[in-house]
């Protein structure tokens, strides 16, 4: 009988090590992108994948907090040694972590959590909310052939578009690096000062009703849980595929602690508690119980 604590993707091939900080710069308003040496991590991570950070000689905050990876950094052909993370200076951690300098450490477990689903189709829609873009450029990238990571397929689609959505212009984080990757942008605020004023669920709505709409479409999703929830709906009323990745706060991030847990249907209709670090943070969106 299988244990109903299994999960698959427990951390036991993650690395917890000292990383040092190779760069850190200011890409929006509060909002930096990290750099790390951390080889053991970056040659292993998919993207959907995360690591949780800590600051290095600091009890304070004691717990550490969950990062999605940005990217991951090679020289050539080499397999990559360096990772990028994406965050907002925010709480006590964040904060700190924005006002650290290049040759610095910091502690980091990873990788952790499981990947999206690599799934052939046309279009690609990658659905994005405040941060949520983070785990979105390695994605694209990989749909679109550009990179490749372990175990998995590339160039699984002909069109990838992030649909990106911030409360105002300045809060826009990493517009060239996704232009750069290939990526097509499709930008809403709520102020309009960038993009259409819309809600990202509202701007799903009008590119999933428009007739010359691919005929195989996907959608993934992070970002705030009210507007993954009306995501998730949008898909479902239009008959599209729709994965999400929950941003459920973590202490562990292995597993133990069970401070993630979010509500999962399971095959016979019934739900239960699944952990976000280890039974996620990717998931079918039809089967979260919001």
């Amino acid at each position: 009988m299988t244990s109903p604590l299994h999960a698959q993707h427990y951390a036991d091939c993650a690395a917890s090590l000292r990383a040092v900080v190779t760069a850190s710069d200011l890409i929006a308003e509060k909002t930096y992108r990290l750099r790390l040496h951390a080889p053991e991590i970056a040659c292993q991570i998919v993207p959907g994948q995360f690591v949780m950070i800590r600051l290095d000689g600091f009890n304070d905050p004691l717990i550490g907090r969950a990062l999605a990876v940005y990217r991951v950094v090679a020289n050539g052909d080499q397999p990559p040694e360096e990772l990028e993370v994406v965050y907002i200076a925010k709480g006590k951690l964040t904060t700190r972590l924005a006002r650290i300098q290049i040759g610095q450490h910091i502690g980091i477990w990873g990788p952790l959590g499981n990947g999206f689903p690599t799934v052939e189709c046309e279009h690609l829609i990658m659905a994005a909310g405040g941060i949520g873009q983070t785990p979105f450029l390695a994605l694209g990238s990989e749909a679109l052939g550009r990179e490749s990571f372990p175990g998995r397929t590339s160039g699984y689609a002909a069109r990838a578009t992030l649909l990106y959505g911030v409360r105002s212009a300045s809060l826009a984080a990493g517009l060239d690096d996704f232009a750069a990757a290939g990526i097509d942008l499709d930008l809403c605020t709520d102020d309009g000062s960038l993009g259409t004023q819309a809600l990202v669920p509202d701007r799903l709505a009008t590119l999933l009703a428009a007739p010359d709409r691919a005929a195989s479409t996907r959608v993934v999703c992070c970002g705030p849980e009210i507007m993954m929830q009306r995501v998730a709906e949008v898909c479902a009323a239009a008959g599209v595929p729709c994965t999400v990745s929950l941003e459920t706060p973590m202490a562990c991030g292995i597993g133990i602690c069970f401070s993630c847990v979010a509500k999962v249907r399971q095959a016979d209709g019934e739900w239960d508690y699944k952990r976000t670090c280890v039974e996620g943070p990717v998931f079918d969106a039809a089967s979260v119980v919001w």
